[in-house]
């Protein structure tokens, strides 16, 4: 389908009347950035895009494109924690979202690259204040954060239109748009968990009760009541990165 005006309200009433219908909408756009609107519109998209690239390049961020419109996965485990530590004042970052987390969904975050702690959202009740599901209190500012399958950023570097990687307790991801980072002094909190393979994994996050991690079965959990043989979700890959890609090389973390 081709349509000649810039907004996608045809589009919106196209794929509304075609829902729960046989066939397929392939919808005509001018470029990548296009694609990307017409893939996400009322949040299903055009089963497909047509478009004249310009080059290799085009051809190749479409196909990439398109796979992220499809299920995006993160591999889990369960981590066991191994210590807990309070260690002063520092600055921890909240990653406020352009959406809504789900109850069993946050973001993964960790000290190495070599592993990550799945953060709860503020989806869940909080004391004296009102819940605020599209933001994740996520932790100290070094922490590293998975922004897509294969890549990660510092919390530091993160600003309003970043993208990040939601994860839900069953591994299933999606890109979420950052509206806002949010950095204030606080006191911190180190957790220390090992994997089964025994890899070690850190995360440093407020020390505050209404900070929650996620463990097996979607278990909200408050860091301040965490202990050692509790069980977490994380995410281990590979040490050693390089301005947030996966690289072969020698690289000790501790």
């Amino acid at each position: 389908m081709y349509f000649k005006d810039p907004t996608k309200i045809p589009l919106e009433i196209v794929l509304a009347s075609a829902d729960n219908t046989d066939g397929q909408i392939i919808t005509v756009v001018k470029d990548i950035q296009e694609a990307e609107i017409v893939l996400g519109v009322l949040e299903k998209g055009s089963h497909g895009v047509m478009l004249t690239p310009n080059g290799i390049i085009d051809a190749r961020e479409l196909g990439q494109l398109c796979r992220k419109a499809n299920n995006l996965e993160v591999s889990l485990e369960e981590l066991e924690v191994i210590k807990i530590s309070h260690i002063g004042m520092g600055e921890r970052a909240c990653v406020d979202t352009c959406s809504n987390f789900a109850k069993d969904e946050g973001i993964l975050i960790g000290s190495y690259s070599q592993g990550m702690i799945l953060v709860s959202s503020e989806t869940h009740p909080l004391p004296y204040m009102p819940t605020r599901p599209f933001r994740v209190n996520a932790g100290a500012i070094h922490s590293y954060l998975v922004s897509s399958v294969s890549q990660t950023n510092y919390l530091s570097e993160l600003s309003s239109g970043h993208k990040v990687l939601g994860v839900n307790c069953d591994g299933k991801a999606r890109e979420i748009v950052v509206g806002r980072m949010k950095i204030e002094v606080r006191p911190l909190l180190s957790i220390d968990a090992v994997s089964q393979s025994g890899i070690p994994v850190n995360v440093i996050v407020q020390d505050d009760w209404h900070v929650r991690v996620l463990g097996p079965g979607g278990k909200v959990l408050n860091v301040t009541e965490l202990k050692p043989g509790d069980k977490l979700l994380g995410h281990t890959a590979p040490s050693g990165r390089h301005v947030g890609l996966p690289v072969k090389e020698s690289c000790l973390e501790k």
